[in-house]
């Protein structure tokens, strides 16, 4: 765990997980808890360790959580390049002296040092995939509202053969059609099964058409359990489309219902959210 620590504190200096040549800089022990092989080509380790820390952070308490994720040049919004500038931008914002966000750094790298060494809850089944990217657009000026989703997963294990079909609403309200990347099989939770299976660490894309059989939503939120690479949200409306949407990129679940940033609905109907680095636990998408 010490080594951990170590190699943490040495990441986060200058431009982070953004920093040139990031293979070089990432040690063994860090190696070790990305699952980062001798085979992974830069790009891959850069996105090991953003997800590893992501979903890390996620775990740390509220005080914690967004400090840390600047420091490591994780929040697409600070991409000053130097430590010492992230952990004074954090600063200015919280109203606080830098010397305390570099304590509460350090106290968030102890704690994600824990995170990593602690033994996984036998009482919970090992994830067999997660999200990386979540493309979706719901249409909404025609006869039938369809909403149309092109996702990327990640296998969590090896010989991922299928899994359960994510919806963008609720069961039944939605006929599921796949455009590509898999075949459909109905039942109470239908699935979709890959043409071959993916091994862990592999990607797999897959895209799905869901014609409404109920009134068109009033919202596209996404609530991620684990971290997310991207999700990009596009709607169209009719001819009775609002005004305004409500943007939410990273608002707390409970306030998912209130929050978000207004933003215009342009000329040809249309509205847009695209967001990266997505942390787990908060509410991304655009409701209206």
């Amino acid at each position: 765990m010490v080594d951990l620590i170590s190699e943490l504190k040495s990441l986060r200096k200058g431009r982070g997980v953004l920093a040139g040549q990031v293979e070089k800089r990432v040690g063994p022990a860090l190696r070790e808890a990305c699952g980062i092989t001798e085979r992974d080509a830069p790009w891959a380790v850069r996105r090991k360790v953003r997800t590893w820390l992501t979903d890390l952070i996620g775990r740390l308490p509220d005080d914690l959580r967004h400090p840390t994720m600047v420091a490591f040049a994780l929040d697409a919004a600070v991409r000053l390049p130097l430590y010492q500038d992230r952990v004074h931008w954090v600063a200015e914002r919280l109203d606080r002296d830098p010397r305390t966000v570099r304590r509460r750094v350090d106290v968030a790298i102890d704690q994600l040092a824990e995170l990593a060494d602690a033994e996984p809850d036998p009482a919970l089944p090992p994830a067999a995939w997660r999200t990386a990217e979540l493309r979706i657009a719901a249409v909404l000026d025609g006869g039938q509202p369809e909403i149309f989703a092109h996702r990327t997963v990640v296998a969590e294990r090896d010989g991922l053969r299928e899994l359960a079909l994510p919806t963008p609403v609720p069961w039944p309200r939605a006929r599921a059609r796949v455009l590509f990347g898999g075949a459909l099989v109905d039942g109470p939770e239908p699935t979709i099964t890959f043409a071959r299976p993916v091994d862990r660490g592999g990607e797999h894309e897959f895209a799905v058409a869901f014609r409404l059989t109920a009134a068109a939503p009033r919202r596209l939120v996404h609530v991620p359990t684990r971290p997310w690479e991207l999700l990009d949200v596009r709607v169209r409306f009719g001819p009775d489309r609002p005004a305004r949407v409500w943007a939410l990129d990273g608002a707390p679940r409970a306030d998912a219902d209130d929050a978000g940033t207004a933003q215009p609905v342009d000329r040809a109907g249309e509205a847009r959210l695209r967001v990266r680095g997505l942390v787990p636990g908060l509410s991304y998408g655009l409701r209206w």
